[in-house]
């Protein structure tokens, strides 16, 4: 999902440290063991961003349409019966994980579709979460709630509703060997829509894809893949503020593959070979800009690049679907001793500077360098894992204005098919030392 540089291409979905390596996480990003202590409650915060965009006609279509319209008024009733924190805390958490079970059961095809909408799509997860962020924000609690006991809430609601806090994978099985033989464990992440104010129907395929694949098995060579997913929002500040290592931590070191997966270019799919430590400033849903290197922990041992560690030539080689996948090397830095921004088709130069990756210089390339930085500071370089950057998701032919049609929803389902393909052939290939891939 990257406005990707210096190419002009739209965006796209996608893992991970040690509090020692990275530094202590910010208060936001802490779970909350207990009600924050009370201050004088202040008055309801008004609605972010992109929760006013809820008001405009095709979320509220999107959100009818899919049975999802009635997700945040059933959220607000239940808050308005807490009259602790505690009870605040239990129906946040209930609700938020309730939504993600619901958006991908309906992906899946359990339950009722709940409208016409097709079950692939990702955006009344989107649109639904907001209008419950919005009554969170909102909500008048009995008890006196501070701006930090609102923040911790509203922290909770997000990781609840993105499948954040339940990734769960089968327990190893040891053989005598010392080595599992048991269930492969693969995370794929995704991403919310974003450049919503370029066109407000935009739908994520990288989102739709962990919707598609949270819980599913793929059959390998080597025997079963389960797979779990999150969802990450387009924002700058929940990125500084730890959220993908948070979530991705306690996961690393027991997996067999990662990758982050985002929207990225017309017309095919990019395993990107390269991410790199900058911020290029186009606006994220909150129309925020950061222009600056990734903030991360112990900046003084912060690498300008990391590379994937994904079986990119099997992935390239294999025969996943419509689109065609590269091996994308191609990144901009400013040489070692220069000043200017360079493009380098075949990867970054010895000491160079990096301002762009292979995946461009926004948030699906952050994510990719996030997570794979984690995985280089936790000592697990032979971990398969990198960044997948999905087709640009169009509409069909000529339409500007509906929601949805024939073409749009075929392109969606043979995106996250190829994924799923991709994914199954880099579980099953022949896992070796870094070079060797």
């Amino acid at each position: 999902m990257s406005p990707i540089r210096p190419r002009q291409y739209a965006l796209g979905v996608a893992l991970l440290t040690l509090t020692p390596l990275f530094g202590a996480l910010p208060a936001s990003a802490a779970e909350p063991a207990a009600a924050p202590a009370t201050a004088p409650a202040p008055a309801p915060a008004p609605a972010t961003v992109e929760e006013q965009r809820l008001e405009r006609a095709v979320p509220q279509e999107i959100l009818r349409r899919s049975g999802f319209d009635a997700v945040a008024e059933d959220f607000g009733e239940t808050l308005g019966g807490a009259r602790s924190y505690a009870a605040g805390e239990r129906a946040v958490v209930r609700h938020g994980s309730r939504l993600w079970r619901r958006a991908v059961e309906r992906a899946q095809g359990r339950g009722p579709a709940g409208g016409d909408l097709s079950r692939d799509d990702d955006r009344p997860l989107y649109w639904a979460r907001l209008g419950m962020t919005r009554e969170l924000r909102q909500w008048q609690a009995p008890f006196g709630l501070s701006d930090a006991a609102r923040a911790k809430l509203l922290d909770r609601l997000e990781r609840s509703s993105r499948g954040q806090d339940t990734i769960r994978f089968p327990a190893a099985t040891a053989t005598a060997a010392g080595k599992d033989k048991g269930v492969k464990r693969v995370l794929v992440t995704g991403f919310d829509p974003f450049t919503l104010d370029r066109d407000i129907r935009i739908s994520n395929p990288s989102g739709a894809t962990a919707l598609a694949l949270d819980g599913t098995v793929v059959r390998t060579a080597d025997g079963p893949a389960r797979i779990e997913t999150a969802v990450f929002p387009v924002r700058w500040q929940d990125f500084a503020d730890g959220t993908v290592e948070r979530t991705l931590r306690p996961h690393l070191p027991h997996l067999d593959l990662f990758t982050t997966v985002s929207q990225g270019r017309v017309g095919r799919i990019d395993v990107e070979r390269f991410n790199g430590a900058w911020r290029g400033g186009f606006p994220d849903n909150e129309n925020v800009s950061r222009k600056e290197t990734v903030p991360v922990g112990d900046p003084a041992s912060q690498p300008q690049w990391t590379t994937t560690t994904l079986p990119y030539r099997e992935i390239v080689a294999a025969g996943t679907g419509r689109f065609p996948v590269y091996d994308n090397t191609s990144v901009t830095e400013i040489p070692a001793g220069a000043t200017a921004p360079v493009v380098r088709p075949d990867g970054p130069t010895t000491g160079s500077t990096a301002r762009a990756g292979g995946g461009g210089d926004y948030l699906s390339n952050e994510i990719a360098y996030r997570a794979t930085l984690l995985r280089d500071r936790l000592g697990l370089s032979e971990l398969p894992g990198g960044h997948v950057h999905t087709p640009v998701l169009q509409f069909g032919a000529g339409n500007t204005t509906e929601v949805t049609d024939p073409e749009f929803v075929r392109n969606r389902l043979d995106i996250v098919a190829q994924v799923r393909a991709i994914v199954r052939v880099a579980a099953e290939a022949r896992q070796g030392p870094p070079a060797d891939r």
